[in-house]
């Protein structure tokens, strides 16, 4: 079976193959994945890792497998203090896509309720979704000790 020991956050070059998977199922240390070829391949990092849309495995043969972004059920968040709307969000530590005039986050319906009952406008989607990774490095936010000093 094809195995891919190695991951990085951008490319070489063409990749071989790529394989697409949702926020979730792109947070993994070890697992079978189907490629969009149908090719099996093992995932087996030294640690887990959050794979960012656009970064590759790196297979013991030396190709690069791109990673994309699946679609996945999403809200789309919009207002007219959309500022205001994605320091509610943030103050939960949601998951959060930013974009010029939209938030994107992870379906929950007591988020919905809560964006609405502040202004927002809040409609269900299905498009593939890349979160900021946060302020203390790249991928999760979760599982951060704040307990350590940054100086």
């Amino acid at each position: 079976m094809l195995t891919a020991q190695h991951y990085h956050d951008h490319g070489h070059g063409a990749p071989a193959d790529h394989v697409s998977l949702t926020y979730e199922d792109r947070f993994l240390r070890r697992k079978v994945l189907t490629l969009a070829s149908g090719t099996p391949l093992l995932v087996d990092l030294p640690q887990t890792t959050s794979l960012n849309h656009g970064g590759v495995l790196i297979t013991s043969h030396k190709t690069e497998i791109r990673i994309e972004a699946a679609p996945e059920p999403l809200l789309s968040v919009t207002g007219p203090s959309l500022h205001r709307i994605a320091w509610h969000v943030g103050n939960r530590h949601t998951p959060c896509q930013i974009e010029d005039e939209r938030l994107l986050i992870q379906r929950d319906h007591v988020m919905a309720d809560m964006l609405a009952k502040i202004g927002a406008d809040v409609r269900d989607v299905i498009e593939p979704f890349t979160p900021e990774g946060g302020a203390y490095g790249h991928g999760r936010t979760h599982g951060h000790d704040h307990s350590h000093s940054h100086t």
